[in-house]
């Protein structure tokens, strides 16, 4: 093969053209950037999120680009949602080709501070969310012979953090489904991974900086003092997952990739 040739074929491996795609959390952050680069690269998006008025915005920063994308509104956390969100899209794109598990919510609590339903909610939605998702969506993937999940973990699925007792527990969890799910169905052709980000520059990492005292910006500067000096953007993150749900990765099943500047180096 020659230059052009190549690049023609690592853009054919990279590219989701008619594939369908599902991206919970997507009304912000990681999942907005997941959601509107699987779009860039050619599929119809179906974004998922109990933010109706971000996941709307997210839908149209993908028409605006021209890509094809429908606002879902979604409680993870219920079956009754997770099952009309997955019929809607199977109804408006005809099938499921990929599902991105990006909802996760952080309370930077230890567990004398925590509340029991603090820890339910965060459970529910990080963890609960994807075995939800995944049941809903597998049988069709099964009936397309194949498919491709990613679950977005966290570097504190793989080590322990400072008072984030249920999100850690919740990520590490998340990551053990990851591989009992890839187990499960790699014999159906579907490819389970898990992406394990590290601070990322988002909405929710300044909350955490809200609910610890902590100045955003400063934060940031601190965070910095990695490998790779600067904190992550959910681009980092949305590129990693779209390595993972492409034919670039095709014999990749059961790992996580972290994907963090160095912070776990």
């Amino acid at each position: 093969m020659n230059v052009s040739e190549v690049r023609s074929r690592a853009g054919q491996l990279l590219s989701l053209e008619g594939k369908v795609a599902i991206v919970t959390g997507a009304a912000s952050g990681i999942g907005r950037e997941i959601a509107v680069r699987q779009a860039e690269m050619g599929a119809a998006v179906a974004v998922l999120d109990k933010n109706t008025d971000g996941a709307m915005e997210t839908v149209a920063q993908i028409q605006r680009d021209g890509g094809n994308a429908m606002a879902i509104p979604c409680d993870v956390c219920l079956r009754s949602d997770c099952q009309a969100a997955v019929a809607r899209t199977v109804t408006a794109y005809g099938r499921i080709d990929i599902l991105c598990n990006n909802a996760g919510i952080v309370l930077r609590k230890d567990v004398l501070a925590l509340q029991e339903e603090e820890w339910d909610t965060v459970l529910d939605v990080t963890l609960k969310s994807a075995y939800l998702l995944s049941r809903e969506v597998i049988p069709h993937m099964i009936r397309n012979r194949g498919g491709a999940i990613v679950n977005t973990g966290s570097g504190w699925a793989l080590k322990g953090g400072p008072q984030a007792a249920s999100y850690c527990a919740a990520k590490a969890g998340l990551l053990n489904l990851t591989r009992a799910m890839a187990i499960d169905h790699g014999k159906d052709n579907i490819r389970v991974n898990c992406v394990c980000p590290g601070d990322i520059d988002t909405p929710m990492l300044a909350s955490e900086c809200r609910q610890l005292g902590e100045n955003p910006e400063q934060f940031m500067k601190e965070a910095a003092s990695r490998p790779l000096n600067r904190v992550g953007t959910p681009g980092d993150v949305a590129n990693a997952v779209l390595f993972l749900v492409s034919e670039m990765s095709t014999w990749i099943t059961g790992v996580h990739l972290v994907v963090d500047g160095g912070g776990l180096a």
